[in-house]
């Protein structure tokens, strides 16, 4: 049987764990199925971040056969161009039909090939405003853990490659082999690439002008109704001046900025505290248990008490409510 042949390409401080879940996932886990080559730009040794180098297989000649190119995630990805070398190879192997593949911030590349135009696409949620400022003619969603446009396919920030990988297996050769990996990874054979990235909030900075204060005085006040009127008087600015200028800053309506606060601040309380969902709605300003669960699963795709399951383990909990030892989810994956 003939090999897929895949090629993975190299950047300058390539993350260690984007460049390993290719390897081990394809090469090592179903090495009959894949043969597996590192590329590096120049053919010679790529450093990694945090230290070492890795030797590549060979140099950009490896992409003119590969039939799956994957690009791990590397430093400086949002602010460094890839030298035009590499992106012409990539374009050469997209225009000749094979599979382009990103893990986390490796979509900057494609990006710069200009082979993701007119796309959905994702990358580390850290790094999704850079992307769309530098593309706009991308659609850059910073929630997906992966999103499939057939021969093109970007991932989130590092272990959703394990999820890519995974979802390849299953196109490839079907869900008996992927699951199959996934036992041996230790793995749940599929999360779907819908499911949120865990995308951590930024803490709001107390500032030195009206907008920031404002925004520290609605943060203050989470479990009251704010109306955009009140957040403008307090920001000392008209109604219509205050939706502009906060849009400018957080490129969001300020009411959607204070719902992305509440979700926020219900993540903190389901992971540290053993308060009802009840308790939680109320304290945040979301009312009813059941607004809270229909905002908390749009934003993050989880229902807050699987949220807790997953994530919780912090202080002032109730008496084995929701505790998540590891244990639980192993079955799902080894039995």
């Amino acid at each position: 049987m003939t090999r897929h042949r895949m090629v993975v390409l190299l950047m300058d401080q390539v993350l260690p764990l984007d460049v390993a879940i290719p390897m081990h996932v394809f090469a090592r886990e179903a090495p009959e199925f894949y043969e597996v080559r590192t590329a590096s730009l120049d053919g010679g040794p790529v450093a990694v971040a945090g230290g070492m180098h890795l030797v590549p297989d060979g140099d950009l000649r490896l992409l003119r056969r590969a039939e799956t190119v994957i690009v791990p995630g590397y430093g400086g990805a949002a602010t460094e161009r890839v030298a035009e070398p590499g992106l012409a190879a990539l374009r050469s192997a997209a225009q000749r039909g094979a599979r382009m593949v990103s893990i986390c911030s490796g979509t900057f590349a494609l990006a710069q090939a200009g082979l993701l135009d007119g796309l959905t696409v994702t990358t580390h949620w850290s790094m999704c405003a850079d992307l769309a400022r530098q593309h706009p003619s991308l659609e850059v969603d910073p929630n997906p853990l992966f999103v499939d446009n057939g021969p093109i396919l970007t991932s989130g920030g590092v272990t959703t490659g394990v999820d890519l990988a995974l979802h390849l297996l299953r196109k490839d050769l079907g869900p008996a082999v992927a699951t199959h990996v996934a036992k041996r990874i230790v793995m749940a054979p599929s999360r779907e690439g819908e499911q949120a990235q865990f995308i951590e909030m930024p803490p709001i900075a107390p500032g030195d002008d009206d907008l920031a204060a404002a925004q520290q005085w609605m943060l203050a006040r989470l479990g009251e109704q704010i109306t955009v009127a009140q957040m403008a008087r307090r920001a000392r600015m008209s109604t219509r001046t205050f939706h502009r200028r906060f849009a400018e800053r957080t490129s969001m309506t300020p009411l959607a900025w204070l719902l992305q606060q509440r979700i926020a601040r219900t993540k903190e309380l389901l992971e540290g505290t053993g308060l009802s969902v009840e308790q939680i709605a109320e304290q945040v300003g979301l009312g009813s248990p059941a607004n809270l669960r229909t905002h908390f699963r749009r934003e993050t795709s989880l229902a807050p008490a699987r949220y807790r399951q997953v994530f919780g383990g912090g202080p002032g909990r109730g008496a084995g409510e929701g505790r998540h030892t590891g244990a639980a989810d192993v079955p799902a994956a080894v039995s």
